[in-house]
């Protein structure tokens, strides 16, 4: 049980932090959120957990923010600052790669106790980082022009542009997540776990997604009033 409440409690305290970080920061704070999680959340996808029934990577909840990020950004700022953030995502995997590979280059100190743990965790970060990046790309793309396609269609169905943000929100992020899940899964996995564990991992990622993507909701709506405060308080100036 004990994993189930860690679980949900971190799901509350990311998602919690993207809107703070919006509030606070506005979009330069969700760029910010965006960089951090896409380092945690390829570390934790190396730990595999039970929860809710299922085995699971832990780095879940944090993929599943990158995602309320870029569609806050498509609500509230525009189609270009989403996909700046998704650009952010892909330096921030690119740089990370690179730094933590060149650890690996220096001969520690005979006094040193920290090298071999290193190596255990980032000596398979770049299969990982790599098949991340590649899937966080596709899948972040995929969701922005899913957002706006359906945001037009929405739009131009019933002429009203505001209407609709739960069915854009969970209809792009609900489709994406699952180019996310199977490609992430093979491609980070394969050879790592057999097939039944491939498949467990794969069912149990995309479910968790969808409950993430569901709950994230609310949080787009609270960014939108955010933005719309703030606008209001700006033209009142």
């Amino acid at each position: 049980m004990i994993n189930e409440l860690l679980l949900a409690a971190s799901l509350i305290f990311i998602f919690g932090a993207a809107l703070v970080a919006y509030k606070i920061f506005g979009k330069a704070g969700l760029y910010a959120i965006t960089a951090i999680a896409t380092i945690t959340a390829n570390i934790e996808c190396l730990i595999l957990i039970n929860a809710f029934g299922m085995e699971q990577t832990l780095g879940n909840v944090f993929f599943a923010v990158t995602f309320l990020v870029t569609d806050i950004l498509s609500e509230t700022e525009g189609k270009k600052e989403a996909n700046r953030a998704v650009g952010i995502g892909i330096f921030t995997s690119l740089f990370f790669i690179l730094m933590t590979q060149s650890w690996m280059l220096f001969v520690p100190s005979q006094a040193d106790w920290v090298m071999p743990s290193i190596r255990n965790v980032f000596s398979n970060t770049p299969r990982m980082m790599i098949s991340s990046l590649v899937v966080y790309a596709i899948s972040q793309i995929v969701d922005v022009q899913l957002y706006h396609l359906w945001w037009k269609f929405t739009e131009k169905k019933f002429g009203d542009r505001r209407r609709f943000l739960w069915l854009r929100n969970n209809g792009s992020t609900l489709i994406s997540q699952i180019l996310n899940t199977a490609l992430f899964t093979l491609f980070a996995f394969w050879g790592t776990y057999d097939m039944a564990t491939l498949f467990s991992i794969m069912i149990s990622s995309y479910a968790i997604f969808v409950v993430t993507s569901l709950c994230d909701t609310p949080a787009i709506y609270i960014a939108r009033r955010i933005k719309e405060n703030k606008d209001k308080r700006i033209s009142a100036v």
